[in-house]
């Protein structure tokens, strides 16, 4: 079983924490993880780029000389391609770019983003954010202690129905701070019901796109819950 390890706030090693394998030392499966960097892209596309072709211009309906006898290339419309205010070839048009992964392929994707951190010794625990209030400051201390900068931060835990004021606080505190992102993840268990509700805005592309991977010690029980 693999082992990261765990720092407080002041910046210091306080404990070894042992991680599932099955999510933090999956096989890296590099298909997948471009699929899902390439969907969360996609899907962020409005999609609402347009331009005309020759028939939407308006005018253009006359030829604009003789066939033949007038030394110029022979032309039907002022409103074709090579003419200048002419409509444009092969034009975009408003369309979708979003498309779907199976379930199993985002958890495949996201198993292989998590282990591609361990194995890289990019991946952090802080044993918790305590921020009475949103300090900036104090959040790029606590980076610089651990010894990264472009990071993403991962925050919540296992049980619980919504963030905490220091976990609120320590969000606001990375808002500010150029390469750094923060989010959260949440598991709350209804047992009278017999479900768990999950929010999550842990992914793949996030987790490929910073340097560093920082996540809370209680998130770490939540996503070992979830993806185990």
């Amino acid at each position: 079983m693999a082992s990261v390890s765990v720092y407080n706030m002041d910046g210091k090693e306080v404990e070894k924490l042992d991680i599932n394998d099955a999510v933090f030392a999956a096989p890296i499966n590099e298909h997948l993880l471009h699929k899902a960097a390439r969907l969360q892209l996609a899907n962020k596309r409005q999609g609402t780029q347009k331009a005309k072709t020759r028939s939407e211009v308006r005018g253009g309906g006359r030829k604009p000389w003789r066939q033949k006898g007038t030394g110029h290339a022979r032309q039907g419309s002022i409103r074709s391609p090579q003419w200048t205010g002419g409509g444009v070839v092969f034009a975009p048009t408003p369309r979708d770019y979003s498309f779907k992964m199976n379930r199993k392929e985002k958890e495949v994707a996201l198993k292989s983003a998590l282990s591609a951190k361990v194995k890289d010794e990019q991946l952090f625990v802080v044993d918790e954010f305590k921020f009475d209030e949103p300090k900036t400051k104090t959040m790029n201390e606590l980076l610089a202690k651990i010894g990264v900068g472009k990071a993403f931060i991962v925050l919540g835990g296992d049980g619980q129905e919504a963030p905490s004021d220091a976990q609120k606080n320590a969000a606001l505190s990375a808002r500010n701070l150029q390469g750094v992102r923060s989010a959260y993840f949440l598991r709350k268990e209804d047992k009278d019901a017999g479900k768990v509700d999950v929010s999550s805005g842990l992914n793949v592309y996030d987790i490929l796109k910073y340097d560093a991977l920082i996540i809370e010690k209680n998130a770490i029980k939540a996503i070992e819950e979830v993806y185990a």
